[in-house]
């Protein structure tokens, strides 16, 4: 097959690039089935925000591993089980109790 240059927008920034023939025939090769949405520039940027990201999700991955998600939201609650004011990483619905993290070790054995 025979590719040719072509003027794409990026999505981002809004600014036209060239999307080359031997870029297409690189594509086509690693089977990517889709052109891309943003130049270079923005390109570099995305991984470099997303600290090499990754297509899947926000580009976060557990802590450890290189990537930060930032701070965890908690949430209050009250202990079911000792009556502790507490904070939980999760919107607690009363449909379950909620219990400290003494007591969820105790528990869980």
């Amino acid at each position: 097959m025979t590719y040719t240059d072509q003027v794409l927008t990026c999505v981002d920034c809004g600014i036209d690039f060239v999307f080359s023939a031997s870029e297409q025939e690189f594509f086509a090769q690693k089977g990517f089935a889709s052109a891309p949405k943003r130049c270079s520039s923005c390109r570099a940027q995305r991984r470099a925000t997303n600290g090499g990201g990754t297509s899947y999700g926000n580009g976060s991955y557990a802590a450890g591993n290189g990537f930060s998600r930032g701070p965890r939201e908690m949430f209050d609650a009250v202990c079911a089980r000792c009556g502790k004011d507490t904070q939980v990483p999760f919107r607690p619905t009363g449909a379950r109790p909620v219990y400290c993290s003494d007591c969820f070790r105790l528990m869980r054995g």
